[in-house]
């Protein structure tokens, strides 16, 4: 588009010039001189064609290699700021996590804690808030632990009468025998799906809670029985009701039914006071 401007403007000059040359009437002029003047133009117009097409390219080339330069380094620029837009994307998702894990998480499951232990002492269930144990896991090792220390006692009370001097008036008769103890049997613990069936919930000192199921016709004697079998003497303790609390009477001609256990029912073992 320049090339043919610059033709037009060479035009413009050249034609006027051209007719003033014909009007002065130059007699020498023939057809040969015209001729050879109009191929001089033409070869100047070509001449200034090539120049002005090389220059166009050359311009063009340099524009489009700035502009190529230019939209490389913008598509560079915006991958770094993508790259930094990831890296503190992924920095505050860390932070968030880190907040979610370390400070929110745990607030919200204290306050939680608090609700529950706060309803618990509302309903009276305190015992809920203990850890349960497997029935019929932990009595027999109760019940080892327990041997165990009446067989220590006893061989230490045996070592003290071993160093005392002993009464010259006593006299051995080989007829005594010492008393038997009374072994502690419970009732085998009936099945889930039985009839007439209550479950009972013991609530020791320590906080350990043991479960055990019995028939309601079954004396309210194995209470007794069963918190002697846990390590708790009934001559020192003794069975009391949850809510309301009320101290729990036994008797051996006495069922579960007739002591009020007719349901699933929570006992609580307490210290008997002493009197003096």
């Amino acid at each position: 588009m320049a090339s043919r401007g610059v033709v037009g403007l060479f035009l413009l000059f050249a034609i006027p010039v051209l007719c003033l040359e014909l009007r002065r009437g130059i007699p020498d002029l023939g057809i040969k001189d015209l001729i050879l003047l109009c191929g001089r133009i033409f070869l100047l117009l070509a001449l200034l064609s090539l120049i002005i097409s090389v220059t166009t390219s050359w311009l063009n080339s340099f524009k489009c290699s700035r502009v190529y330069l230019k939209d490389k380094e913008e598509e560079e620029n915006e991958k770094r700021q993508k790259l930094v837009r990831k890296k503190q994307q992924e920095a505050q998702g860390e932070k968030v996590s880190r907040y979610l894990e370390k400070v929110l998480k745990p607030h919200q499951e204290m306050k939680l804690k608090k609700l529950e232990e706060r309803f618990y002492q509302m309903t009276g269930e305190t015992w809920k808030l203990s850890n349960g144990h497997k029935l019929g896991g932990d009595e027999d090792l109760l019940l080892k632990n327990a041997s165990q220390t009446s067989f220590e006692t006893a061989n230490r009370e045996a070592a003290k009468r071993r160093n005392l001097p002993e009464p010259v008036t006593k006299v051995s008769s080989p007829a005594e025998q010492p008393p038997q103890k009374k072994v502690l049997e419970l009732p085998e613990e009936p099945p889930e799906a039985a009839e007439e069936v209550v479950t009972v919930a013991l609530r020791c000192l320590s906080g350990r809670v043991l479960r055990r199921r019995f028939f309601k016709s079954c004396s309210s004697q194995v209470l007794l029985d069963w918190m002697m079998k846990t390590g708790y003497h009934s001559s020192l303790y003794s069975l009391s009701t949850s809510f309301p609390r009320r101290p729990l009477e036994v008797d051996g001609s006495w069922t579960l039914e007739d002591i009020g256990i007719t349901v699933d029912t929570v006992l609580n073992v307490e210290e008997k006071e002493q009197s003096n």
